[in-house]
């Protein structure tokens, strides 16, 4: 008992199956759509108030901000906000000062934040970023209506 079977061959599909591409592509669509209004792009504090004359100044300042927890973020030529250590601070901030020594560097503390980390920044800056013109941000005081 002999069968023949006749044996078809297929022909070679040239086509490059994309199903699985479009959907990885969609699943990270919808990934960073979520994830992006979730980024960190600032530091939220309260700055203190008080009734101090606004600085003029011809270079943006560097701004030192320190939130509530005491973390520290420095924000440079007017770029995003960067975490720093105390170290990595006095570092980049004495780097640039030597290079630019009439910038004006400011600390932003939140009103909530321990004083102590606020002055030590300060003193930091001073001694050892050796940065000779370095003060405290506040918002203006809100008049009260009469």
């Amino acid at each position: 008992m002999t069968t023949t079977r006749r044996k078809r061959k297929r022909k070679l599909k040239a086509d490059i199956n994309v199903v699985p591409y479009i959907d990885v592509m969609l699943v990270l669509l919808i990934i960073f759509m979520v994830t992006a209004p979730l980024l960190n792009l600032g530091v939220d504090i309260q700055l203190p108030q008080s009734n101090a004359k606004t600085v003029t100044e011809q270079k943006d300042p560097i701004v030192v901000s320190v939130d509530r927890e005491g973390h520290l973020f420095l924000t440079i030529e007017g770029a995003k906000n960067e975490a720093v250590t105390s170290e990595q601070l006095v570092a980049k901030v004495g780097a640039y000062v030597r290079n630019n020594p009439k910038v004006a560097v400011f600390v932003a503390g939140d009103g909530n934040a321990p004083y102590q980390t606020i002055y030590s920044v300060l003193t930091d800056l001073q001694t050892k970023a050796n940065v000779s013109r370095a003060g405290l941000m506040s918002n203006p005081a809100e008049v009260p209506a009469k």
